[in-house]
């Protein structure tokens, strides 16, 4: 008998069994013990104060003292609620914009310095150091230049609408904050299109470039939908950093001229201090929702699917 007819032959059934017990092998103890450490931890400090806060947003607390119970009347009043219903629209008018602009912006850097150009290396340490400065330092530097810098120099050449600082013009106001807000972020975005364009392998650009594909069309119809993924991922991460904007706020116009650029995140401090705890409670807890479906329509709307320009 030859050793290859000692060998039993595998069934289709045995073979399933194999692959069956194979799948559901037990998971070991030990990785439980990394686990649960972890469990605890985002338990301790993250649900059990959210689930906290929803309680009190059902009631008159005012963060200290004795409270009684509300039921939903806080959350009534957060829609008829014009100071709120204006923050929300800020915040989402401001996360929809800066995500365009901040995501088009690092895009393009990224191919810029994908190509085999001099200084590369020096260019992308550059463009990486507003990822490392706080944003609060950001906010009154740019605070700064857009009061003094820039109303000088639109003075010396007589360039009218400039002149006067845009932090005092409600109708202005919240472009400095898109460009800051985008100025700081754009770094973490071109990290990551710089490690999904070094993904693509060079061979297809090369075989397109024999095709007579110009450099436009080799950009949307091989770099754009293989780096569609990336594209999810720095978008999804935009939206949620720019609905929680807070300290460029601070920085630079303090939520005014008036309340005109006062985010949701703004209000809810706000509120923490100035006796609407509850209340305000009630509106993070709305703010979070809103938050969540926005981040799972994303996912949704391009679950598949291939960026197409």
């Amino acid at each position: 008998m030859t050793a290859q007819a000692a060998l039993p032959l595998p069934t289709a059934e045995g073979g399933r069994g194999d692959r069956h017990r194979s799948g559901g092998r037990r998971v070991e103890p030990v990785f439980y013990l990394f686990l649960v450490p972890t469990l605890l931890v985002f338990t301790a400090f993250v649900v059990v104060p959210a689930l906290i806060g929803i309680f009190y947003s059902l009631t008159d607390y005012v963060g200290f003292g004795d409270w009684s119970f509300l039921g939903l009347r806080n959350y009534a009043a957060l829609f008829s609620d014009p100071r709120i219903l204006e923050s929300y629209g800020f915040t989402l008018g401001f996360a929809l914009v800066t995500v365009v602009v901040a995501q088009v912006i690092a895009l393009a850097l990224a191919v810029a310095l994908s190509r085999r150009i001099r200084f590369v290396t020096t260019l992308r340490t550059v463009f990486v150091i507003p990822m490392v400065v706080s944003g609060i330092v950001v906010a009154y530097v740019f605070n700064f230049l857009f009061s003094n810098s820039l109303p000088a120099i639109a003075t010396a050449v007589g360039f009218g609408p400039l002149e006067e600082s845009i932090l005092g013009n409600p109708d202005l106001a919240w472009l400095s904050i898109v460009i800051v807000s985008a100025w700081q972020t754009i770094p973490g975005a071109l990290l990551v299109y710089t490690a999904g364009l070094t993904s693509i392998p060079g061979e297809l650009y090369e075989a397109s470039a024999l095709d007579g594909a110009s450099p436009w069309r080799q950009f949307r119809s091989i770099t754009v939908p293989l780096i569609a993924g990336f594209i999810l991922i720095n978008t999804i991460l935009g939206v949620k950093g720019y609905l929680g904007v807070y300290d460029v706020i601070v920085g630079l116009t303090g939520g005014g001229p008036g309340t005109s650029t006062s985010s949701v995140a703004m209000t809810i401090f706000g509120g923490f201090t100035g006796g609407d705890y509850a209340y305000q409670m009630a509106n993070a807890t709305v703010f979070l929702i809103v938050t969540a479906l926005i981040s799972v329509a994303q996912i949704v709307a391009t679950r598949g699917r291939a960026v197409q320009l």
